[in-house]
């Protein structure tokens, strides 16, 4: 054999030996992770060849499947009244993926989850009947919040302060998860993604707005921790009208008759007054209304409720000007209406935080719990006493202030109103808050609510917490108490 032909026998069997080898790393070591790949068709055609598990509200199933027509694909999911729930299910599309507890419960409502096989069907390969997810949504809360918005752009959400339950979670507009569940609802799903106003958003967990005058219940709560002021009932020393520290800017209040010099805590909260809360949050200084701000849950990196939501933020590196506007819930401070609905959680139960959750528990096909989460997994905020005296305070606000439209007779029930700034200059509409809670004596029940509606198509001079958010946030507590 002469040398040409020598070498290149050597040079063709190293490369089988390399075939070799890159086939036996596929199969040995890469094999699972190109089974698992989103990308990989098998994986879909597997998800969808028998009917999903279900998404469980109040005993019911609010999800389905059925089955296709000349499609690899079997089955598809179905949704009932998939517009009122789309913010808590999310969607399962056979094109483009699943979302929110759709997506986190993958594996366990397509069968695939090991927990749901048995030993024999680890062995075999056999996919195991598919699980369900247990909700703590209440279907009469869910509804009051979805009617009471309606056409507005928003979002709510409603949570026991006790428990942490998440009774109600609505974001408007919604969308119907059904009309993108197959392989040929692209129109559809480019409608959804161009659309102006982003129904795909969940607006109550993944939007961080302003959060406006609802902030003020967290300076509040820090000027009583701190001792700046002994109770909510000690005159502050604010002056009226209130110029922004090393400026010439005057802080003006939405009332200029409101009683503001020098309030109380309670009157300033009644009237919501800018100027005993900017002069608070300065007399305070940034580093301790953070820390409070970070006690009631902003700046979490990771709130799971299992659906993560977006941080909300109290910001740093400011001067004293523009930590008197983060008194008001302006400058750079955000929240989503999940934030808010945990700082009147929090003030509501004695100043204990308890965890928000949705999700009560995990089943598989025949009901057995394979996850629970556990009520109640609270953290202190503030004091008992703090809580007391702001929940009173908040008390005032609805009867006497400017939450009058959150009454509920012969329940007690506190809020705080917020309007907003929106945009440079508040060039664009504000944005009309409402932070609650209500309760009921002679049940033991209770809820705390926020509200937010960006845009409800009113007139700038008819926007205002009371006006817009505050009847929401009633018909979600009303039916949160059965009234």
């Amino acid at each position: 054999m002469n040398k040409t032909i020598r070498r290149a026998s050597v040079f063709c069997l190293l490369m089988v030996l390399a075939l070799l080898v890159r086939a036996t790393w596929v199969q040995a070591y890469e094999a699972r992770a190109l089974a698992d790949d989103e990308h990989n068709r098998r994986h879909t055609i597997a998800r969808y060849a028998q009917p999903l598990g279900d998404i469980i509200v109040a005993g019911s199933p609010v999800t389905g499947s059925k089955e296709t027509q000349g499609d690899d694909l079997r089955y598809k999911r179905t949704y009932t009244q998939g517009e009122l729930y789309a913010s808590v299910t999310g969607y399962s599309s056979q094109a483009y993926g699943a979302t929110q507890l759709e997506g986190i419960y993958g594996d366990v409502l397509d069968g695939t989850d090991d927990r749901l096989g048995s030993p024999t069907d680890l062995l075999t390969g056999k996919r195991a009947d598919p699980g369900a997810v247990v909700t703590t949504i209440d279907p009469d809360v869910q509804k009051a919040a979805a009617d009471a918005l309606g056409d507005d752009r928003g979002a709510a959400v409603a949570m026991d302060p006790v428990t942490g339950r998440i009774l109600g979670m609505v974001s408007s507009p919604s969308y119907d998860p059904s009309t993108i569940s197959g392989t040929t609802d692209g129109d559809a799903w480019h409608k959804l993604l161009d659309a102006e106003d982003k129904p795909l958003v969940n607006r109550a967990l993944r939007q961080p707005l302003a959060p406006g005058s609802t902030f003020k219940l967290v300076v509040a709560s820090a000027a009583l921790e701190d001792g700046l002021y002994a109770s909510v009932d000690e005159p502050t020393d604010s002056p009226n009208p209130y110029t922004l520290p090393g400026t010439t800017t005057v802080l003006s209040n939405e009332s200029a008759s409101a009683p503001c010099e020098n309030a109380t805590l309670r009157t300033a909260l009644q009237y919501s007054c800018n100027n005993v809360f900017a002069k608070a949050a300065a007399d305070l200084g940034q580093d301790k209304v953070k820390a409070m701000a970070d006690a009631f849950g902003f700046d979490t990196e990771k709130l799971d409720v299992p659906v993560r939501a977006s941080k909300s933020v109290y910001p740093t590196g400011m001067d004293k000007a523009q930590t008197a506007l983060t008194g008001i819930g302006q400058f750079e401070v955000t929240a989503t209406p999940m934030q808010m609905a945990m700082v009147s959680a929090a003030l509501a139960n004695g100043g204990e935080l308890a965890a928000p959750h949705m999700v009560s528990k995990v089943t598989d096909s025949g009901g057995t719990a394979l996850q629970t989460y556990e009520d109640g997994d609270t953290e202190r905020v503030v004091s008992e006493r703090t809580a007391e005296q702001l929940s009173s305070a908040m008390v005032t606000v609805v009867e006497e202030g400017t939450g009058t439209n959150a009454r509920i007779p012969g329940a007690e029930v506190g809020g705080k109103t917020g309007t907003a700034q929106n945009g440079v200059d508040n060039g664009n509409t504000p944005y009309a808050w409402f932070t609650s809670y209500a309760k009921d004596a002679s049940t033991g029940k209770q809820v705390a609510v926020a509200v937010v509606v960006e845009d409800s198509g009113a007139a700038r001079s008819e926007v205002s917490g009371n006006g817009l958010a505050a009847p929401i946030a009633q018909k979600m507590m009303a039916a949160a108490l059965g009234r």
